[in-house]
């Protein structure tokens, strides 16, 4: 008899519920109501998977059935801490993505908020497959309502933005797949816990480290292929954006922690060097690029790249030197990192959502084109103030646990670079505080922005909202650490044993 669970509700649920309103709705208001009710909806099959989940248990909440029998491919699902964090991150941003849009999406609503939600279900498939050949589906066909948000309600240059993104993703994930093949040759599985089982010599290791590297990092992303982002966060809608930067970023992340890590564990401490360089020239590079913007959005598409460079510097640094803490300093690196990116998703959702707010009633994002915004919108000035001091770090904010974790992790592991790291910090100040007060600051710099009116009821809970969730989890980090710790501890362990076991 088929095993389908708790799982299955969560991933199909907003699936067809989207392709539901996406056919059948009649106006952009019943859309949009509609879109919001299942976004909402969905908490209660996630508040249930929070409270039934037993950290320490390994995967949990197993579906497994036979899919395509031949190849031994299954619709096998479960998850972890780690996925488990992420999933309930994607469940409380969902209906902020659906609010966003509100006021801005009227032509062909039912289409947009469908896609909305199929690309929800989606993304959840993605955190809880436990079989590669079905991760790889979903992680290709979440492509396609992406896709679909930026080129048909994106803005001038959408089409190219929408290619773009198209190709560097997709690209990608054809050397994933010729790696999940080959596993599978090696293995006769395709089973998540059979390939991290799997053995394989150092040289097989170092090429499929750098097949998943080639997907991931896109997706990240890391530099030098981010160019993508900018251009797909400029012309996507303010849905689209906040659906990509706090939940489609994080991606890339989980990858390397699901194949990279697990399964190649001696290439990745072998390369581990080459990330960590990556990833201090992102932080560096890009939040240089950020101060010289003068569009809001390419701004904090822009400071994205730079955070995400934090996550990866933390699940990295730790395997670039040997060192006698071993698990349990890999355990904190990650920790730091999966925190960056559980913080990044909110403070990004929050900043994009806040660029909306302001384009919706100004229809421009030039930072030149505002000044004074807070003698008209005081309420609205507040969140976009707190907002961007938490993207600087903050303490008592997300973005300063997620930092703290990673730069503790490289000070003991590296000094020197946790010295870079903390110091290129300031560069993360300068352009939130730039933004601040080109925005906000100052006399009122013109008619249109005395005329702006302050949030509506339904910003104000959805930003209010946000607010509630940075502040604490900069206070009380400890739910969310205790959450993942134990499958990150067992996580570090096993790739510790690898790398111990070849060289």
């Amino acid at each position: 008899m088929p095993d389908f669970g708790l799982l299955s509700v969560i991933i199909w649920l907003p699936a067809l519920a989207g392709a539901l309103i996406a056919l059948f709705a009649g106006n952009a208001a019943g859309a949009r109501w509609a879109a919001l009710a299942v976004s909402l909806l969905q908490w209660i099959p996630g508040v249930m998977l929070w409270r039934a989940f037993a950290p320490g248990a390994g995967y949990q909440f197993v579906e497994r059935n036979a899919w395509i029998e031949r190849f031994n491919v299954e619709y096998y699902l479960g998850v972890d801490g780690i996925a488990l964090a992420l999933i309930l991150l994607t469940l409380l941003l969902t209906p902020a993505a659906v609010v966003a849009g509100w006021r801005a999406i009227n032509r062909r609503a039912g289409l947009y908020y469908g896609a909305l939600l199929v690309q929800q279900g989606l993304m959840l498939g993605v955190f809880c497959a436990l079989d590669s050949l079905l991760f790889y589906v979903f992680w290709e066909f979440m492509l396609a309502p992406m896709f679909l948000i930026i080129g048909v309600w994106g803005g001038e240059r959408r089409i190219y933005a929408t290619v773009k993104f198209f190709l560097f993703t997709f690209l990608g994930s054809v050397f994933m797949l010729v790696a999940l093949v080959y596993l599978y040759l090696q293995s006769g599985s395709y089973a998540i816990p059979d390939l991290h089982a799997q053995p394989l010599s150092l040289t097989e290791q170092q090429w499929l480290f750098f097949a998943f590297l080639a997907a991931f990092a896109v997706k990240v992303p890391m530099w030098p292929v981010h160019t993508w982002l900018p251009d797909a966060h400029v012309e996507a809608p303010t849905g689209g954006s906040v659906i990509l930067a706090a939940i489609l970023l994080k991606m890339g992340g989980f990858g390397l922690l699901r194949f990279g890590l697990p399964v190649t564990p001696d290439a990745a401490a072998q390369f581990a060097p080459l990330i960590v360089g990556l990833s201090l020239v992102a932080i560096v590079y890009i939040a240089v690029v950020a101060l010289a913007q003068r569009d809001l959005k390419k701004l904090i598409a822009y400071s994205s790249v730079a955070h995400m460079g934090f996550a990866t510097l933390g699940m990295f640094i730790p395997l670039s030197r040997a060192s006698a803490e071993g698990a349990a300093l890999l355990t904190l690196g990650m920790g730091g990192g999966m925190v960056q990116m559980i913080s990044h998703g909110f403070i990004s959702a929050a900043l994009f959502m806040c660029v909306g707010v302001l384009y919706d009633r100004a229809h421009t994002r030039r930072i030149s084109d505002f000044g004074g915004v807070a003698n008209t919108m005081p309420v609205f000035a507040v969140l976009l103030a707190l907002f961007a001091l938490a993207n600087a770090g903050l303490p008592g904010t997300s973005g300063f646990v997620g930092e703290f974790l990673v730069i503790l992790a490289s000070f003991r592991a590296e000094p020197l670079v946790a010295l870079g790291a903390g110091t290129i910090l300031v560069l993360g100040a300068a352009y939130s505080l730039y933004m601040i007060k080109r925005v906000l600051f100052g006399e009122v710099a013109n008619e249109k922005v005395a005329a702006l009116a302050d949030l509506d009821v339904r910003e104000a809970i959805a930003l209010g909202g946000l607010a509630l969730l940075v502040v604490a989890l900069g206070l009380y980090p400890g739910p969310l650490v205790e959450l993942m710790e134990p499958s990150l501890d067992a996580l570090a362990r096993q790739v510790m044993a690898g790398k111990a076991g070849a060289l």
